[in-house]
């Protein structure tokens, strides 16, 4: 049984806004006042080492990222290395930790809604269950737009923040008394404001799903630190040298008033929709977590996988999904204090951070097997182990500072987990951990693979999958001397609600169907005396996913199967097929079958031999579908010539030349094959008309674009969709420019 993959489609930038989405929320626009009133300009420097404690813990948490790339981020690490006792009261503390800082947010939320309609603390308050509700049927129905939107959200704020602070600088008249109340209340600071860091651990959730994790991981989840970091120090340089330190502490809407002295009320206008629509987001990408943390915890038999179950219509977690809104709805109900709501938070994760340092240690020196990360904190200048060493004394020495209310609902958290552990989990839940193996620790072996030229083929419908397998390993063959080998895929499509891994455990019959479609596909190899792998994917686009495939396999040809015809909807909407075919580096052909026709009956291949770029590669598929039957197929070479006056050469015999050209550039040109120069002045309906006594029609692309902006050249679509035999649509390997975005990157990792 093939082991199902999850498939990597986040990039750098989508991967820092995921994380960046939870730091620039309800923190930057609720915060100031709360920290203002705590330490004074001080607090400046609370949230920079608030940020250093993030940054030592983003530094071993890339590690265990990229050497166990598995949904649940934290809880996962610390369950595998310390056992399970640990890693139900790092569960619960991160299930607890999102919730309460949810319940912040919607706080701030409401908050910042008192700009525009005047209430008090039952207003605000009704105002954030409300929407808290609201997001709760949002991620429980499913709605797929809201990763796209977050994106969206995390760049229009950053854009207010800088004009904020570039605007801001300029109007700070003085500070006042730097430290009023001590140095003890700038480090207790860093607990109130910590819940702001803890965005970086969303990337950590989703690390089965980051692509090229050994850069993008660590790079984002360094970057989601360190851009909040300054933006929170420049953000309270401006606030405590704006408005005095009385008036800071007492607004609800601090930001927004700190504007209002900067920027005009147009100013505090923007600020207000801006912390609103962070806010918002931040709650959303908090429940998001949530689910996904819950479904880790059943799927290591912590919790009961009841609560994980995925809906029947929308595919979405909706147990976990509406116990996790339940229980922000009673926090905001029952009147916990905004400040306090985020000093839970904060202390759940800095226990969970905490030992995350130790897990990191830990695996270092078991090195299981299966435990190979893509980035390692450097052995240089003794980074490791001085990084989680500190990182881990740094948030114990946080969490000490802290007030004692909080610490002591902090250590509830803790002791529901450990109560939890003991009168459940014990006996379901049993993984030992590694530190036995940590403290005489084994060595293990590796093993390097080979290079190989690979064609890779989705297969989806078990009544075309043998014939599409057939066509891909006639192309495979004809480069036996490279080692050639077939890869299948097949992917299973979730929303982004629902967590990629949580889907299998209760889509028993897609799994199977997609495991029968597979085994299918080696016997069908076996019998084409083909090499084949297969891989078993879930993923939220199958387009990416493909694409994500061809990149990792490094393939050389990608074969698609294709109906023939496109529905309305993907007219207007596009098929997974578009972005293949658009984007693939490698040679792409496009296959719609003749359900009717066997192998067996193929004797005669056609493929239109024009000008165009691909149609020696077009040629060339059809050379090697020829040789795969054996000599029993015969190969015509069909040029069609438009009637002109005006040209001094023969057009018949201009099309002999095109021909030998093709089969040249093909490397054809010794192979037995006809020519066949037809001389017209309506050249489509002559091509229709000629290709109908073929089997098999092989036709080269004429022109870029997605297939809906006919890709292939309005001619070859048209003949893929009337012509009754096999059709072949055939494109070149491509390569596409960088984009900025990707330059830039490249240079600042290279």
């Amino acid at each position: 049984m093939d082991e199902q993959e999850l498939a990597r489609d986040l990039g750098f930038l989508e991967a820092y806004t995921i994380g960046l989405g939870t730091m620039i929320g309800a923190g930057i626009f609720v915060l100031p006042s709360i920290a203002a009133e705590a330490a004074g300009p001080a607090s400046m420097i609370s949230f920079a080492l608030g940020g250093v404690v993030s940054l030592l813990a983003a530094l071993s948490l890339s590690e265990l990222a990229t050497g166990m790339p598995k949904a649940g981020g934290s809880y996962y690490y610390v369950n595998r290395a310390l056992g399970s006792f640990f890693g139900s009261i790092v569960g619960w503390g991160m299930w607890a930790g999102l919730m309460f800082a949810s319940a912040f947010y919607m706080l701030g939320f409401g908050q910042y809604l008192t700009y525009f309609v005047p209430m008090g603390s039952t207003g605000v308050a009704i105002a954030a269950l409300i929407m808290s509700a609201i997001l709760t049927g949002v991620n429980y129905y499913g709605v797929k737009e809201t990763g796209a939107l977050q994106n969206v959200i995390v760049i229009a704020l950053i854009g207010l923040i800088i004009v904020f602070v570039a605007f801001g600088v300029l109007h700070v008249d003085t500070l006042g008394e730097f430290n009023p109340n001590g140095w003890g209340a700038v480090v207790a600071t860093i607990g109130t404001v910590y819940v702001t860091f803890i965005g970086f651990e969303v990337i950590a959730t989703s690390a089965e799903e980051i692509k090229n994790p050994s850069r993008n991981l660590p790079l984002s989840m360094i970057a989601a630190v360190v851009t909040p970091t300054l933006l929170y120090v420049l953000v309270m340089f401006v606030s405590t040298g704006t408005l005095s330190i009385d008036a800071l502490a007492s607004s609800r809407i601090p930001v927004a008033d700190v504007a209002q002295q900067v920027l005009g009320t147009i100013g505090a206008i923007a600020m207000v929709v801006g912390a609103v629509l962070a806010t918002v987001s931040s709650a959303n990408a908090s429940i998001l977590s949530a689910a996904r943390v819950n479904f880790a915890m059943g799927r290591d038999r912590i919790l009961s996988n009841w609560l994980n179950e995925v809906h029947n219509r929308f595919r979405t977690p909706y147990r976990a999904i509406m116990a996790t809104g339940a229980i922000i709805l009673l926090l905001i109900t029952v009147g916990v204090g905004i400040g306090t709501l985020a000093e839970v938070a904060s202390f759940a994760y800095l226990v969970t951070y905490s030992l995350v340092h130790i897990a990191v240690i830990v695996m270092r020196r078991a090195d299981p097997a299966d435990y190979d990360p893509a980035f390692e904190i450097p052995n240089r200048f003794f980074l490791f182990p001085i990084v989680p060493i500190l990182g881990f004394f740094a948030c114990v020495w946080v969490l000490v500072q802290m007030d004692t209310l909080v610490q002591l609902l902090g250590l509830g958290i803790v002791g529901i987990g450990i109560v939890w552990y003991f009168g459940y989990a014990r006996d379901r839940a049993v993984r030992e951990g590694l530190l036995g193996e940590a403290i005489a620790p084994t060595p293990t072996l590796t093993a390097d693979g080979h290079g190989r030229y690979r064609v890779v083929v989705p297969v989806a419908n078990p009544e075309t999958e043998r014939e599409l397998l057939r066509l891909a390993a006639a192309s495979a063959h004809a480069h036996d001397d490279e080692q050639a080998e077939l890869v299948a895929v097949n992917v299973i499509e979730v929303p982004q609600q629902t967590s990629l891994s949580q889907d299998l455990e209760f889509e028993e019959e897609r799994v199977q169907k997609q495991q029968q479609l597979l085994d299918e596909a080696r016997d069908i190899a076996n019998d084409l005396n083909v090499g084949l792998r297969t891989r078993a994917i879930v993923g939220r686009n199958v387009g990416e996913v493909v694409l994500n495939v061809i990149e990792e396999e490094n393939a050389n040809h990608v074969l698609l199967g294709w109906k023939g015809r496109r529905s309305a909807r993907e007219h207007i909407l596009g098929s997974n097929i578009d972005p293949i075919i658009e984007r693939a580096p490698c040679e792409a052909t496009l296959v719609k079958l003749n359900a009717d026709q066997s192998h067996d009956d193929v004797e005669e291949i056609v493929v239109l031999a024009g000008e165009g770029p691909h149609s020696p590669v077009a040629a060339r598929r059809a050379g090697e579908f020829v040789a795969a039957t054996q000599g029993k197929a015969r190969l015509t070479l069909l040029n069609v010539q438009r009637t002109s006056e005006e040209s001094k050469q023969d057009p018949t015999e201009r099309g002999e030349e095109i021909i030998d050209q093709v089969a040249s550039a093909a490397g054809i040109q010794f192979m037995d094959y006809d020519s066949q120069v037809v001389v017209t002045d309506d050249i489509e309906p002559t091509i229709l008309e000629t290709v109908k006594s073929y089997d098999t029609i092989c036709v080269g692309a004429t022109r870029s674009g997605s297939v809906s902006q006919a890709l292939f050249g309005s001619l070859p679509e048209t003949i893929g969709e009337n012509a009754s035999g096999t059709v072949a649509m055939v494109r070149g390997s491509k390569q596409t420019p960088q984009s900025i975005r990707e330059g830039l990157i490249s240079r600042l990792t290279s």
